[in-house]
């Protein structure tokens, strides 16, 4: 699983006044992944782009080229350089397939990437509301993806691109995770989304926008933590990471284009493959972890697990 978190940048982790808070929360994420049995690395990556532009981030992670712009994107889209996921599908071992909850229209550059399926957010089976931008709550998504895709019996390997949504500016108002058991088809977050904030309100201050940002973050984690925890396996490795620094409003304008990256497995084999990359042991990053520009991750990644890393 190689998943996006939105605008779940250093700022979330360095701030003085949100770093507090998303630290307990990744200590609360660390807890639960090591009662599972799952064990993670982390380190640090420098986004090409900061405060928007998530597809540009994505390209360059999954491409290992340096996306910068619209029209490197368009190249990129149109070229047979391989991917992250083209990799997987390229085996023909492995069921390639993409939970884009952020997409609400065609997207045929999802056939570049190597995805043999992608499911939008018409094609999660969500019926809840909108959450400003944000069309399907995180917590939903990772269970449609359990429903649709990974908790199939019999199924072939997985590879999954995930892209999750929820810490999406102007986060206002936000979801809350819930008993995974309530989730139904998504109605039960009207009543959520009803009594959350106002998003005209909030942005009339920076203060409060910098609290709901850490309160988005938060929640992004505990859904993808809660998940590893009650559905993955033996088998299941996941990689997940920021794809750019918030606004200026949440970053307070600096030029550091630092992301979180993580990732986690029960068999410790697939985290010595990366021991000597000096990564920092769970899922919070520390200070002086090392930290790559987001293009050079593809060919260490596939240094590691690919043919020639055995």
């Amino acid at each position: 699983m190689f998943t996006f978190i939105e605008s779940y940048g250093r700022v979330a982790i360095d701030d003085p006044t949100m770093g507090p808070e998303v630290d307990a929360t990744l200590k609360a994420g660390d807890a639960r992944l090591k009662a599972a049995g799952f064990a993670a690395r982390s380190g640090w990556l420098r986004s090409p782009v900061t405060g928007a532009g998530s597809w540009l981030a994505h390209s360059t992670f999954l491409s290992g080229l340096w996306i910068k712009n619209q029209q490197r994107y368009r190249t990129l889209t149109t070229s047979d350089r391989a991917t992250l996921t083209s990799y997987f599908q390229k085996t023909g071992a492995w069921r390639t397939v993409g939970i884009v909850p952020g997409v609400r229209k065609a997207w045929p550059e999802g056939k570049y990437f190597g995805l043999d399926h992608i499911y939008d957010s018409t094609h999660l089976g969500y019926q809840g509301p909108y959450f400003s931008w944000t069309p399907v709550p995180d917590q939903f998504s990772l269970e449609a993806f359990q429903k649709l895709e990974h908790g199939k019996k019999n199924r072939d390997p997985i590879m999954a691109e995930i892209i999750l949504a929820s810490s999406h500016n102007p986060w206002s108002p936000i979801a809350h995770m819930i008993d995974w058991k309530d989730l139904g088809d998504g109605k039960v977050f009207y009543k959520i989304k009803k009594e959350g904030t106002n998003p005209t309100e909030v942005w009339k201050s920076a203060k409060r926008v910098r609290t709901e940002y850490r309160k988005a973050i938060q929640y992004s984690l505990d859904s993808l933590t809660e998940w590893m925890q009650r559905y993955g396996d033996d088998k299941t490795v996941l990689v997940f990471l920021g794809d750019h620094q918030p606004v200026p409003t949440v970053t307070g304008g600096t030029a550091n284009r630092d992301v979180p990256v993580t990732i986690v497995a029960r068999d410790p084999k697939v985290l010595d493959r990366v021991s000597n990359w000096g990564w920092t042991d769970g899922i919070k990053p520390a200070d002086n972890a090392p930290e790559w520009t987001m293009n050079k991750f593809r060919d260490r990644f596939m240094t590691a697990y690919g043919p020639q890393g055995g």
